[in-house]
Order: C-alpha cells, then structure tokens, then sequence
C-alpha cells in the first residue's frame, strides 16, 4: 500500500469502518472513540475522563478525513474525536507490535542451539557505557528470556552492580544478592554442590522475582555446567501434545511453602499461568517447594499423571541449553519463563562460587522501553 493512498471510511451499527486496503481493515466502536479523544488526556498521557463520564448511548454523526487527521463527530453535543491515522492503525495489531519488550520468542530445542551464537551478549564495558547497546540487550533479553554478560568484574557485589542498570534489584530473605556455594547446614539445596533439576525460583513468593541474575566468581573447571529450558515452549508443546494434561496444569491450585529461621513464605498458583488471552503467561515449577496438595484422590490422582508429563519432558536433553559458565560470566534470565538447573560438582576438589540477585520484572521491562 501507498503513503497516498485514502482510507474508506464507513459508519454501519454505530461503529467506524476504516479500510486501508491490502487486508488491512479496522472496526471501531463509537463509545471507543468517545473514550479515546486527544483532549481527554493530559501532557502526561493519562485520561481525564472517566467512563461515567461518557454518554451511555453515544452515537456516530459524521466521520471525514483531514489530511492525515480522522474526525469522527457524535451526536448530542458530545465532543469530536481527532487523531491521526497512524495512531488509529498502531492500535489494531496486539501490544507487542508496538512494544518490543514485549514480543517474547519461544525456543522448544534448547540443544539444538549455542549460548554464545543464538542470544544475546555484551562484555560488560560496552554494557555498561552505551546505553544503546544496554537498550538492544534487555530488550532481546525480554525477547528470548535470558542473555549473557562476558568481563564482568570478578569482585563479590558486582552482580547487583551491573543489574542495577538494568532494573530494580529487591531484597528479600535472601539478601540483597545471595552466595550459591556449597555451604555446611544449607537451608536451600542450591547451596550444595548437588545437582539440580530445572526449575523456576521462588514460586513460593507472590510476585514471583521477575528477572534473576548469576555471576560467576569461582568456575568449577569439571562439573557445575548450568541448564536452561524455555518454560513458554515446552507449555506450548505440552498443549499440543497432551492438551489434557496441560489443561489440568493449568487449572490445579498447587501451593508452594519455603521456611526457614527468618522467613515463612507460602503461595498458591498454578503450574502453567494462562494470561486472559489463554496463551501461556508464566511457568511456576519447583518440586522442591510444592506443598502438600488439598486435593481428592481422585483428582490427585489426574495431576499427578499430568505432573508427570511435564516432568519428563524437562529431562529431555533435547529440550535443555547446556552451557558452563566461565568466571566472569553472568547470566540472566526471565523466572516465569526461563527453567534453570545445573549438574552436580565436587565442591571439595573444585570450589564453585556464583553471586545472585532478583529483578523486579516491571522495572526491567520499563528500561528496555525506555533505551535506545
């Protein structure tokens, strides 16, 4: 289609027709019109209006172009509506073709693909003095659930840092960053140099951390190697090949407790998370925190099947990206997303010493916006 090609316009039911041509067609309601004028929001963008405040049978007198301006006119003295076509095209594709950080792209074969070839990387220098290489980062960060720093100074503190520029480090019983390391009495398993399944963190905690980060200190050289597995994926998988299962995934109340001498902590989500469009929102699986469940045994009984489903497909090596990270390495990656596990080490022959933080998910989101 041509930049100067003219939009027909239509009026039938008390809705506006706009067709741009090519297939590219939009139908709006008069009462969204009403509620989406220009002179309805502040210099800041945030409506003046309320919906009470919008006749209930608000109806389409007129509608004509000017210039590149559509104005649509009410009856009953209600107020014009004036914007530009382009604003009124933005709005017919979902959010995420206008927000990138948004645009989240799912990767089944985690095997198939090479950490340093297929995500996002940067040393830590031009990280963290370019700003436009910091906005392209967190947003293919947001994209694909995880990506990578190199050279990232080798001092304790420094995860929380670096992630500070890249969104809002909160604390929590853990601390403000947290040692994984193979510890005497740990109260988590991750402070042990056992191996670990792939899980998401803190399902227990409402919100659940966004974003969470690990440095390497000390690479444990046999060993310690981390796994990933794209959460949104292996839902989508499961959905198609065993919509039942997924079905009863998404619909169990499966609580979650984590205690320990100064935290109590206890929540109840499902293991996959729908968002209202019924697409998959968020993965929330931790065996070592799920609580016993307030279920019959009959219905017991049907999760367990289903739990077990997915289980097995996260022991899939086909599914998991396996990379060992080498000191000075940091990684991030999107915990309602993105499952993180490693392979057992011997910490007494090989120390092994990462430092880890959380993100809260909005902040990081908001700086991808917001960078070049």
């Amino acid at each position: 289609m041509s930049d100067e090609q003219t939009p027909f316009l239509a009026v039938e039911d008390n809705r506006l027709i706009v067709d741009w041509g090519h297939g590219v067609q939009g139908e709006f309601a008069a009462v969204w019109l009403a509620d989406n004028r220009a002179h309805d929001r502040h210099a800041n963008g945030q409506r003046l209006i309320d919906i009470m405040d919008i006749p209930e049978d608000v109806r389409i007198q007129a509608a004509h172009l000017l210039g590149d301006t559509l104005r649509v006119e009410f009856a009953d003295g209600v107020a014009a509506f004036e914007r530009q076509l382009s604003w009124l095209r933005r709005t017919l594709g979902p959010i995420t073709a206008e927000r990138a950080e948004l645009d989240r792209h799912p990767w089944l074969f985690g095997a198939q693909l090479d950490a340093r070839r297929d995500f996002a990387w940067s040393t830590h220098a031009q990280f963290t003095t370019d700003a436009a290489i910091r906005g392209v980062w967190l947003r293919r960060l947001a994209r694909d659930g995880i990506a990578f720093l190199t050279a990232v100074p080798g001092v304790e503190g420094e995860v929380v840092a670096t992630c500070r520029l890249m969104g809002e480090v909160p604390h929590t019983n853990y601390g403000l960053l947290f040692d994984v390391r193979a510890v005497p009495s740990p109260e988590n398993l991750a402070y042990t140099d056992l191996g670990l399944g792939l899980h998401t963190d803190n399902p227990y905690r409402d919100p659940v951390p966004g974003f969470q980060a690990l440095h390497v200190l000390v690479a444990a050289p046999d060993g310690g190697d981390s796994l990933f597995a794209d959460g949104l994926a292996l839902a989508e998988h499961l959905r198609r090949t065993d919509a039942a299962a997924f079905s009863v995934l998404t619909q169990t109340p499966v609580p979650f407790h984590y205690r320990s001498a100064d935290a109590d902590l206890c929540s109840v989500k499902p293991i996959i998370e729908l968002a209202v469009d019924g697409s998959v929102r968020a993965v929330h699986y931790n065996n070592r925190s799920i609580a016993p469940l307030r279920l019959g045994a009959a219905e017991a009984e049907t999760f367990y099947v289903a739990y077990r489903r997915f289980a097995r497909l996260l022991l899939e090596p086909k599914f998991q990206l396996r990379r060992r990270l080498a000191a000075g390495e940091l990684v991030v990656f999107d915990n309602r997303r993105t499952l993180h596990g490693r392979t057992g080490f011997e910490s007494l022959r090989h120390p092994r010493h990462l430092q880890g933080c959380y993100l809260t998910r909005d902040s990081v989101l908001s700086n991808a916006a917001q960078l070049p």
